[in-house]
């Protein structure tokens, strides 16, 4: 797994989007035991927050420690350095496994074999992840686009596309549950617009490259803009169950 958030890690808390109410809902419908639960690439906690009311108790983990320092504390979450495709936990302990936003940087075949190593029988794997932000203003969304098709084209990371793909793209071996469309609407200020971009690997990458924050020409626009801007972002949920093994049949060869 790849840390590419633990450098202002502090920003990522306060400019990346919380989850609405309706994904955990949809989640919990086929969640029959609440007792513990696993959030994995946890970041600085926006999914685990949506955990915790729900469950006795809730495990958090991430590889950085900078980004677990900002998580919000609850009495029934526990925050851990693991990696996600090797812990310490027992076999069979969880209820349920969220990964949001996240798996994309997992190594896919490790991190299933802890799933379902740690996945109780009749638990649910969640895979919660979200896609470019659109913004109702026409010139600002045209500028957003341009930004992340053309300036930042080449700076980000490979494993990207698995987001740009909505997710439908990875490996995903389980009995896999139909789900909704879902998505995410705010109305966020420019200042708050351009805090979020700047949490984005590619505008982290172009700056370390290009001493040239790539932003410039979208702050310039947003600098006329004085009311709050609708912005929605569209959700991708995956749920899955360990697949049942098929019981072998053996038949009795008859007495002679």
């Amino acid at each position: 797994m790849k840390d590419l958030f633990s450098t202002n890690s502090q920003l990522y808390q306060q400019a990346r989007p919380s989850y609405p109410q309706i994904v955990i809902q949809e989640i919990l419908k086929y969640v029959p035991e609440q007792q513990f639960v696993w959030d994995c690439g946890a970041g600085s906690g926006q999914f685990t927050q949506l955990l915790a009311p729900y469950f006795d108790h809730v495990v958090a983990t991430d590889i950085s420690e900078q980004q677990l320092q900002h998580a919000p504390y609850f009495e029934n979450v526990s925050y851990q350095i693991q990696p996600s495709e090797k812990t310490s936990f027992s076999a069979q302990s969880f209820d349920l496994i969220t990964v949001a936003q996240a798996i994309h940087w997992f190594d896919f075949d490790a991190f299933y074999q802890e799933v379902t190593r740690t996945l109780k029988p009749n638990g649910t794997l969640a895979v919660i992840g979200y896609g470019l932000i659109h913004v109702e203003h026409h010139l600002i969304n045209q500028k957003l686009h341009e930004l992340y098709f053309d300036t930042l084209h080449g700076y980000w990371d490979a494993e990207r596309h698995y987001i740009d793909e909505e997710y439908r793209t990875i490996p995903f071996p389980f009995e896999e549950i139909e789900t909704p469309e879902l998505k995410m609407e705010y109305q966020w200020s420019s200042a708050q617009l351009l805090k979020y971009l700047s949490t984005w690997s590619a505008v982290k990458h172009y700056i370390d490259k290009n001493q040239i924050n790539p932003l410039h020409d979208l702050a310039e626009a947003l600098s006329t803009e004085h009311e709050l801007l609708n912005i929605e972002f569209p959700i991708f949920l995956r749920l899955g169950r360990a697949k049942k093994q098929k019981k072998k049949c053996f038949m009795k060869k008859k007495s002679l």
